[in-house]
């Protein structure tokens, strides 16, 4: 047996590749490097679905008129929905969605969260939702929709950037959890519902908004190595470092550093924000380096996430939404393959626990 079937190979799967050993994502052929500098979260959207489900000539398009379509569906956030953390309230949403297999299913389900996530924000905000603009990119729409103004390129840029490096990351938990729901012949919605749950989990997709909450505690850059000492000493898990799989740089730390950086030269993250982030960074590579030599521990994808989303006005209890905004299309798209070409998942188990008594 192995406790969190790590190393047992569960799929195979045309999707995406994570090379730990390398530091290295390939989504489809394609390295995540290469597509984060020239792709579009649409261009994204279609290497994943293409064989899976029958394409528009027009994606973005069509993306953006399924924006427009279930936006009618915000308007069942009422008290009770409001009440729920953006997580949960976002859950609700999702789960009035049509649970088919078609390409309008999958569009919606995509189109979806950008659209959930900034109507519920500015309801609890006390602001009118916003509704979509068709015409725009997924991102901008996403932005636009949150602050009802049309973001910059900066961010627009940044939250595409964010958007492709999460979209898929091989057999994680919550994709897993789709795969499972998927395999048996439930419909699309009810896979993404499954993986959505998993994805909640603050081992999975719970983690950028602590990193936020450890900057805030460290304070000053100066403060960096002794509170980290401090934390580390005591216990504690320093959050946005080490990763279940890399073992080294996750190459995703990189791709949104980059953005950060983008954000930052266009005045959007304050220079004295940045700078402390960096010096937590460089402080815990160098404590985990000497505290914990026999484990490779390096930055992942969590820290700059939360720098990044922060920037872009996203609450922090809000992280999960986003993240959700960026991976729902990885989700589609192994559910249509495992529903495609694979069997029931059924794993089996090893009892462990009383046998009856046998009378003499």
């Amino acid at each position: 047996m192995s406790s969190g079937l790590d190393d047992v190979v569960a799929a195979e799967t045309v999707l995406s590749d994570v090379d730990g050993a390398r530091g290295r994502l390939i989504i489809r052929g394609t390295s995540l490097d290469d597509l984060v500098a020239t792709q579009s979260y649409e261009d994204v959207v279609a290497l994943l679905l293409e064989g899976f489900l029958p394409l528009p000539a027009d994606l973005p398009a069509a993306l953006g008129k399924a924006r427009a379509e279930v936006f009618r569906h915000v308007a069942a956030a009422d008290r009770d929905v409001l009440a729920l953390l953006p997580v949960d309230a976002l859950g609700a949403l999702l789960a009035r969605l049509q649970d088919g297999s078609d390409t309008a299913t999958a569009l919606h389900l995509i189109a979806a969260p950008a659209v959930f996530t900034a109507a519920l924000l500015r309801l609890r905000q006390g602001l009118a939702p916003v509704e979509p603009d068709a015409a725009l990119g997924h991102a901008e729409d996403a932005l636009r929709m949150l602050h009802g103004a049309c973001p910059g390129k900066e961010r627009t840029s940044a939250l595409n950037r964010y958007l492709v490096t999460v979209v898929d990351h091989g057999l994680n938990a919550s994709t897993f959890a789709a795969r499972v729901v998927a395999s048996t012949q439930a419909g699309l919605s009810s896979s993404v519902l499954a993986a959505f749950s998993a994805l909640k989990g603050p081992l999975h997709g719970g983690a950028p908004g602590p990193v936020l909450d450890m900057l805030d505690a460290v304070g000053r850059p100066e403060a960096a190595p002794a509170w980290l000492e401090q934390a580390v000493g005591d216990g504690a898990r320093l959050m946005g470092f080490g990763h279940r799989v890399y073992r080294v740089r996750d190459p995703r730390a990189d791709a949104l550093k980059g953005a950060v950086r983008l954000l930052a030269g266009g005045g959007a993250i304050a220079p004295e924000r940045l700078a402390l982030a960096e010096a937590v960074e460089h402080a815990a590579l160098d404590l985990l380096k000497r505290r914990k030599p026999d484990r490779a521990l390096e930055t992942n994808v969590e820290f700059y996430t939360a720098l990044l989303l922060e920037a872009l006005g996203f609450p922090r209890d809000a992280f999960t939404c986003v993240f959700a905004m960026g991976r729902v299309t990885g989700w589609v798209a192994h559910a249509r393959e495992q529903a495609l070409g694979g069997r029931l998942i059924r794993p089996k188990s090893v009892y462990v626990g009383p046998v009856p008594r046998v009378a003499a």
